[in-house]
């Protein structure tokens, strides 16, 4: 396998390609589960395609550009989830071809061929949850193109206008997914130690990340809605958050192979030490990839192995130097089989549970379960009081009230007149068929809110209340 691929051909881009569907393709003939952030991504998408807007009529933290593609999708294809997962394919293969013709193009290694793309495509792979679209893979994308584009201005002798664009591809990777807006330290270290940049050019570079940052806090503005940006987007990015363990022991098993190989080609390239100094400083700038998306981990909305995409570029660079500086080529091969082998367990295992009584791999805490309600209410306007665990699956999200963390804000603190008025105004936008209050807070909201308690009426299922019919 690593011989095939070490084959410099122009049909090996159709070897990348059947290596993803062979990956991926019996995924599709076994039905993967719903995620709860998948469903999450669905409903703001299918929210907006009615006409409400994200931050002022749907509360989630889901970055906006992130939104406008779920947006998107709903319009063509409704909550599809094989759509989600044939456009990540998509996406994962064309990052897969731009690792490969910028480690080619850029001399990153010792000889060109199209192995970074082949184990990319294998350590896209890790886990299940890898297979669909989420934001931090379509952040992955300009990312990838922000470091093809800095590391052209290392092979020159300083660097050029174009950091602008370094820039600005970052800033596009922060519109997808907020968290990654720390990788401004990555860009401003390598153009300061590796690329003789002047102020003049680190002026440009920022101005490249903030211009369409800028553009979108304008659009907010005009819609008098830069308030709730910065509520449920910013704000909630920096909020303390609780995670399980088993979600810290899925992320920490679906890593390990990617990073021991990785660990082990660091040390391999640090001991062959034959590189010429433009490879040296794309290692170090590599080494300062790591070193910043950890700053990123502090900031993930939640834990899930797919979170943690944005490490595989430079893990994929580093195993790369492993099995290329690896001198028993047979023994190379042998080993490239056991860790694929080793990568393909650990993603299937998450599905069919091919190892009984190992579920750590599941995500059991990031699927939705199929929700105990009333027959009746199926394909329902509903609202979700609490932690949603699946209503919205089969019925539709109303009022902003999507996210829970940030509904509270509302709705647990109807003492606050701003609250309150909040509270009303959601209910009568978008009022609700059913509200479940699993949260036990809605006898205190029809408290405050007489005129909102004379339209609602309890039901024969305990903190159910369905909306009266007009007479």
């Amino acid at each position: 396998m690593l011989s095939f691929f070490r084959v410099n051909a122009v049909y090996q881009l159709i070897s990348l390609l059947v290596l993803l569907a062979l990956m991926r393709l019996p995924l599709l003939f076994q039905p993967l589960p719903l995620l709860i952030p998948e469903l999450q991504w669905m409903l703001v998408g299918e929210k907006m395609g009615q006409g409400f807007m994200l931050y002022r009529d749907v509360w989630d933290s889901l970055s906006p550009l992130s939104a406008l593609v779920y947006w998107g999708i709903d319009s063509l294809f409704g909550r599809s989830q094989l759509a989600y997962q044939i456009i990540a394919g998509v996406l994962t293969l064309l990052q897969a071809f731009y690792f490969n013709y910028v480690s080619g193009q850029r001399q990153l290694f010792t000889e060109r061929n199209y192995v970074p793309g082949m184990l990319y495509l294998v350590f896209m792979n890790l886990s299940f949850d890898y297979s669909t679209l989420s934001p931090v893979l379509m952040a992955n994308t300009f990312l990838l193109v922000a470091f093809g584009t800095l590391i052209k201005q290392m092979q020159r002798e300083g660097a050029t206008n174009e950091v602008f664009e370094v820039g600005f591809y970052l800033s596009i990777a922060t519109l997808f997914y907020l968290p990654v807006f720390v990788f401004i330290f990555w860009i401003f270290l390598s153009l300061l130690l590796y690329s003789g940049a002047n102020f003049r050019q680190h002026t440009l570079a920022f101005f490249g990340f903030i211009f369409p940052i800028s553009f979108t806090l304008l659009l907010f503005f005009f819609r008098d809605s830069l308030d709730d940006l910065n509520r449920n987007l910013l704000i909630s990015a920096i909020q303390v958050r609780q995670y399980n363990l088993n979600d810290f022991q899925a992320v920490l098993v679906s890593l390990f192979l990617p990073s021991l190989f990785g660990v082990l080609g660091f040390f391999r390239m640090v001991a062959y030490g034959r590189f010429v100094n433009y490879q040296t400083r794309v290692q170090q700038i590599m080494l300062l990839w790591i070193l910043t998306g950890a700053l990123s981990v502090v900031l993930m909305p939640y834990l899930a192995p797919m979170q943690f995409v944005i490490f595989v570029p430079p893990i994929v660079f580093f195993t790369t130097n492993f099995f290329l500086l690896f001198r028993k080529r047979w023994l190379a091969e042998i080993i490239l089989l056991m860790l694929v082998g080793g990568i393909l367990l650990v993603q299937y295992q998450g599905v069919v549970n091919i190892v009984p009584n190992w579920n750590v791999l599941q995500l059991n805490n990031l699927r939705t379960k199929s929700a105990s309600l009333p027959a009746v209410i199926q394909k329902q306007k509903i609202l979700v009081v609490g932690q949603d665990q699946g209503e919205y699956r089969d019925n539709f999200p109303a009022t902003a009230y999507l996210n829970w963390n940030l509904a509270r804000y509302d709705l647990e603190n109807v003492n606050n007149y701003a609250s309150v008025i909040s509270v009303f105004d959601n209910f009568t936008a978008d009022p609700p068929t059913y509200v479940i209050d699993k949260a036990h807070l809605m006898p205190k909201i029809f408290a405050r809110l007489p005129e909102l308690a004379k339209k609602y009426q309890p039901t024969q299922w305990k903190n159910i209340y369905e909306l009266k019919k007009k007479k």
